[in-house]
């Protein structure tokens, strides 16, 4: 059976474009593979932060993955940061990594240009990042589009290191676009992102849902109600076509064309279709949440299972280097 790994920063608790561009996904991947899922802390120390916020975070984070269908008894799920050979061989990999592909990484350029003095840990990240893949063997990784450069260096890596010992050892992942690529937040102006503002929260209450869907950025051409609308220009018809039943996301599509509802009439609809798939969500959450020790205990196992896998990797590479 062929392997996925996908990681997920713990930012907290998941917001929709998370939900939808990637743990959708992995839900349904978790059936198909062999599948390590896990809550990459030590890529969220790149930047500042308090050491009981990251804890908080990280929990946070694994409650909605378990909340949103993810099951330790289909696949593997784990704190990074409790499986020390991720950065083992991060350190390894470091020694064949070429720092002009490094340096040439659009997230790495964009972030060091808003830091007065560039971290280490922010140009390595991709290191991390192929050591995170490599360890389990991965031939699959669930990507967004935003990601493909990132994991074309870890292929790069892998394939430096490979030719350095002459043998076929670590597999070059291939992408698994996720068939949601690219969620716009509520302003219609950029990527969902908790930073910017623009998210709706996988957990948030329906009256907190409209409070936020209400202003939403919708078709910029339907001024008036009688103004008939181009469905495919709007933000708000995308998130439809990513909740709601093919039947309704065509009646939608007829409404706005035909200015037989008005925005306000579109948004009902819409927060009526994302109740029925987030209203079970938020209450499994609540239910892991007065059970922390389920969390813990699914959390221990996983760390058990992946290091198991993890440390095989390990022991073998450092067989072929001499270092064993």
């Amino acid at each position: 059976m062929a392997r996925v790994f996908s990681g997920i920063q713990p930012s907290g608790e998941l917001h929709i474009g998370n939900y939808l561009g990637a743990i959708r996904n992995w839900v349904q991947l978790q059936d198909k593979y062999e599948s390590f899922f896990s809550v990459v802390d030590y890529h969220a120390i790149t930047g500042s932060y308090e050491p009981a916020d990251l804890r908080r975070r990280t929990r946070d984070m694994a409650v909605s993955l378990l909340a949103s269908g993810i099951d330790p008894e289909k696949c593997t799920l784990f704190v990074q940061s409790t499986v020390s050979e991720h950065t083992e061989l991060a350190w390894i990999f470091n020694t064949v990594a070429p720092l002009g592909e490094l340096e040439r990484q659009t997230q790495f350029k964009d972030k060091a240009s808003r830091q007065e003095s560039i971290l280490a840990g922010l140009l390595n990240y991709p290191v991390l990042q192929a050591a995170d893949i490599a360890l389990y063997l991965s031939d699959l990784i669930p990507v967004g589009e935003d990601q493909i450069q990132h994991l074309e260096l870890a292929r790069e890596i892998v394939r430096r290191w490979n030719a350095k010992f002459n043998v076929d050892y670590f597999i070059e992942p291939k992408p698994f676009l996720t068939p949601t690529r690219r969620i716009m937040g509520l302003d219609g102006q950029a990527k969902m992102s908790k930073s910017l503002g623009n998210t709706i929260g996988l957990l948030d209450e329906p009256s907190v849902v409209w409070d936020k869907l209400r202003p939403a950025v919708t078709d910029p051409a339907r001024v008036k109600k009688s103004d008939p609308g181009t469905p495919e220009v709007c933000n708000i018809f995308q998130i439809h076509k990513a909740f709601s039943s093919p039947e309704t996301v065509e009646h939608v599509a007829n409404q706005c064309r035909t200015a037989g509802w008005g925005c306000i009439d579109c948004k009902r609809v819409l927060q009526s279709s994302m109740e029925a798939e987030l209203g079970p969500i938020r209450a499994r959450a609540k239910e892991l949440r007065a059970a922390p020790e389920v969390v813990d205990d699914t959390l221990a196992t996983g760390t058990i299972q992946a290091k198991k896998v993890a440390s095989a990797t390990l022991n073998e590479a450092k067989q072929i280097m001499g270092l064993r």
